[in-house]
């Protein structure tokens, strides 16, 4: 697809109509419901395609508003919003929230990484070094929250943040037009990208930054977002394929299975659970599936279709004191899903 950098219009239609178009020829769920967990929905009053939460605690759910420029939390305790406007319209695509409560957050539109203090209500800015990471899009904590690892989709790299020193790498991904989307960081401290852009996986080098390329036996495969198990096993949703797929490190080999959907389904946010299952939203039925997928028996034990239709579920967050999985949708909603403890 032709989409300008951004991904604010296609062919100068805007792309919130072009998704809700879309959306609105989606196919009807037709797959058999299967062991539903309970989903819970509250109506975001700042619209703005509320998207990416993070639980940084049974009543402090974050979450941006890509579209409507600001960082928000929620109190479900109340049932109470916040928010905080972004005057400089960065477009937030992504936030997560370290151990001390700060805030950190993807300026996807002006090149930058924000750190937002909820205390003082101050934001510092770490720029992207150089224009040509201009997205920074996907943010990801390693373990002991030294770094932030990040994805620029468009400027086809891979990042990492230093927080004690506000210093940025960038690893370049040598496959052309790879969009680099979902990244997570796996036990050992390796960060795992998925290539939306074509059929990869890559892992970087948590010292020498060293970044390697792994290629999905199916040609027209797309990864967009992946999960990691404690064994080091590499999950990832298959976009394009309708499949969630493995990858073995330590072996090197492959396996997938299509999804109740089948190539219907365009999978897309994913979450894992302590119990080792994997969570993951066919967004291209209506309306959406959230499908749970067993990753001992390897099979999908519960399907249960998202109230409010969703739309679009792009990202999730697993909080596992509660046991619940947090999402946002496309119909300006914020998702609960009790996923069991």
């Amino acid at each position: 697809m032709n989409i300008k950098k951004g991904g604010v219009t296609w062919f100068g239609i805007p792309l919130g109509v072009l998704l809700s178009l879309l959306m609105s020829c989606a196919p009807a769920s037709t797959a058999e419901i299967i062991n539903p967990v309970d989903i819970k929905e509250w109506k975001v009053p700042y619209g703005g395609r509320p998207r990416d939460p993070f639980a940084a605690g049974r009543d402090a759910i974050w979450f941006v508003g890509q579209g409507g420029h600001y960082l928000a939390r929620f109190t479900p305790s109340a049932g109470s919003f916040f928010k905080r406007g972004l005057p400089d319209s960065p477009g937030p695509h992504n936030l997560i929230v370290g151990s001390d409560g700060i805030v950190w957050y993807a300026g996807n539109r002006k090149g930058y990484i924000g750190r937002y203090d909820p205390v003082s209500g101050k934001i510092e800015k770490i720029a992207m070094p150089g224009s040509k990471a201009g997205d920074p899009h996907t943010l990801v904590f390693d373990q002991g929250e030294r770094h932030i690892w990040f994805t620029v989709q468009w400027g086809n790299f891979i990042g990492r943040l230093t927080l004690s020193t506000r210093a940025v790498d960038l690893i370049a991904v040598p496959t052309s037009g790879s969009r680099p989307y979902g990244i997570k960081v796996a036990p050992d401290n390796t960060p795992w990208i998925v290539l939306l852009g074509t059929n990869k996986l890559a892992s970087v080098h948590p010292r020498t930054l060293k970044l390697t390329e792994y290629e999905l036996p199916a040609r027209s495969a797309r990864p967009r977002r992946l999960e990691i198990t404690g064994d080091g096993r590499v999950w990832y949703a298959d976009y394009s394929r309708g499949y969630l797929g493995r990858y073995d490190p330590k072996t090197r080999e492959f396996r997938e299975w299509a999804l109740p959907s089948g190539a219907s389904s365009y999978p897309y946010g994913m979450a894992l659970d302590k119990n080792g299952r994997i969570w993951v939203v066919e967004t291209g039925v209506s309306p959406n599936l959230f499908v749970g997928f067993d990753t001992r028996t390897e099979s999908v034990f519960s399907v249960t279709p998202i109230p409010s239709g969703a739309g679009s579920v792009r990202h999730m967050n697993y909080h596992a004191p509660s046991g619940t999985i947090w999402f946002g949708t496309d119909r300006n909603t914020l998702g609960r899903a009790a996923v069991g403890p």
